[in-house]
């Protein structure tokens, strides 16, 4: 029937913009843990400081959560096409800097590079994913492959740095993002993603300007607290600075015609409580991925490759709740999976807590990891339909810079935060006359008391989310559309 929507087809070349917007997003979230695992061999390598070895991971945070709001919304007005082959090139040639780099200078500033490269891929992918499937079914198992990609990728990250650190040697985790990069181009040069932005529609210069130098004010003063201190000069006048930006940034957008950031899509209870938990979200997976491996080769002594291998049952963890999450979400909707998978995963948290210094794999990590991952794979699922719903395809990728910004910071305030949770703790532990290992790991289990704190708090922010409504009965004239009936999204969102 003219002017409905079609059922997506496999000869529609869906399946193929899927598979370019997994790939990128996996080379993205890889990149965030990857180098972790490999920071003791490049410090040794290049004669690095603490300082310039811990710029070494916030240039790349920085970057990437400062730009991430202007990547997301240059997909919307350039089209995703564009914005996907710019970030990738940037990604892959920094890399190829990075691997080759004979110094802090050239590495710190490579990794910048790839966190601008990163700020423009991730929102696209999911912008790719939201403007090509239709809102539903369709969109949910794609949105499930999305997550579980997001997921694993984490995980082998840290299994994937301490191979290739191991065998080869640190610079490989930053030169495998060459050919990768490559690959994902041809792949995405011959798909159907989106070359046209919005019609008539020019950048609003002023609230680009000040919403990323206001994200870069709040990264760069949240991640530098964890050297310097919280009530350091440098901390809060980067934060003062962040304020005042970020309000500036406010007041214009709400004049602006055409602004950076609508804010009326926050009006939607499920896209404002999607974005609640991805912010919350973010803290707890940064205590999964970097306490996790401190605790395995500070405190038990473990290689880089046995560390990473050691993530695996959290990499089968986050696809197996991805994909409970994928086939229950179409009869749930995402706020019944949210408050049935935050607690599994506050539980796995708490588990951890109980760690100690004579840890095993058995007895100490399996099960743990497995609560952890499955109740984060049902959740990143949830959370991306739930803060993408009912959203107008010409602002997919509004929307999808929102939800990313919402983790990145979520991450960066949350590492910074629980680090200071734990170096502190493990002061008081030291000055009660514990020795420094048994210190060392009470700092860590505490950092998973908070995080199973913080999954409750997600839980009660997916509250607000609304209930799917059930929806009507469809005649025998009617052509099923796979989107929501006119005028109304999948998910009630007043």
């Amino acid at each position: 029937m003219a002017g409905k929507a079609e059922i997506p087809r496999r000869e529609d070349g869906k399946g193929r913009v899927l598979a370019v917007a997994c790939a990128a997003q996996f080379m993205v979230v890889l990149d965030l843990t990857i180098v972790n695992v490999a920071l003791p061999s490049v410090q040794k390598s290049l004669h690095l400081g603490m300082v310039p070895l811990q710029w070494v991971v916030t240039a790349y945070t920085l970057a990437f959560g400062g730009f991430l709001l202007l990547g997301g919304r240059a997909g919307d007005l350039l089209g995703q096409y564009r914005v996907l082959l710019g970030g990738l090139t940037l990604f892959g040639v920094a890399s190829l800097v990075g691997g080759l780099a004979q110094g802090e200078a050239q590495l710190i500033g490579a990794r910048g590079v790839q966190g601008l490269g990163a700020a423009l891929l991730s929102p696209s992918t999911l912008s790719v994913i939201n403007v090509t499937f239709a809102e539903g079914k369709q969109r949910t198992k794609a949105l499930g492959a999305w997550s579980a990609v997001a997921g694993i990728g984490g995980a082998v990250g840290v299994l994937l740095g301490g191979v290739l650190t191991d065998l080869v040697g640190w610079r490989w985790v930053l030169l495998i993002n060459v050919p990768m990069a490559v690959a994902v181009a041809v792949l995405c040069a011959g798909s159907a993603v989106p070359r046209r932005g919005a019609a008539r529609v020019s950048l609003d210069l002023p609230g680009a300007v000040l919403g990323t130098l206001g994200l870069l004010a709040l990264t760069y003063g949240v991640t530098g607290s964890d050297t310097h201190g919280w009530a350091s000069t440098q901390t809060l006048v980067s934060l003062a600075v962040a304020a005042l930006l970020l309000v500036s940034f406010v007041l214009v957008e709400l004049r602006t015609a055409q602004p950076v950031v609508r804010f009326g899509v926050l009006r939607s209870r499920s896209v404002a409580g999607g974005n609640l938990v991805g912010l919350l979200l973010g803290a707890t997976m940064i205590v999964c991925f970097y306490f996790v491996s401190l605790y395995l080769q500070r405190t038990l002594s473990w290689s880089p490759l046995k560390t990473g291998l050691s993530f695996l049952p959290f990499s089968f963890g986050i696809f197996a709740g991805t994909v409970i999450a994928s086939k229950l979400l179409p009869r749930t909707g995402p706020r019944l999976l949210l408050l049935a998978g935050l607690p599994v995963a506050a539980a796995g948290s708490l588990w951890f807590g109980q760690a100690g210094v004579g840890g095993t794999f058995l007895g100490t990590l399996l099960g743990p990891s497995m609560l952890v991952s499955i109740g984060l794979g049902i959740c990143m699922v949830s959370m991306t339909v739930a803060a993408t719903s009912g959203v107008a395809p010409e602002e997919a990728g509004l929307a999808s810079g929102l939800l990313n910004t919402s983790r990145q910071v979520g991450g960066a305030v949350g590492l910074a935060a629980l680090a200071t949770v734990a170096s502190s703790h493990t002061r008081d532990q030291l000055q009660a006359g514990h020795d420094q290992a048994t210190a060392t790991v009470a700092g860590y289990d505490l950092t998973f008391v908070v995080a199973a704190l913080l999954f409750v708090a997600a839980a009660v922010c997916a509250v607000m989310i609304p209930r799917p409504r059930p929806e009507p009965e469809r005649t025998s004239e009617d052509e099923p559309s796979g989107r929501p009936p006119a005028g109304r999204p999948a998910y009630d969102r007043t």
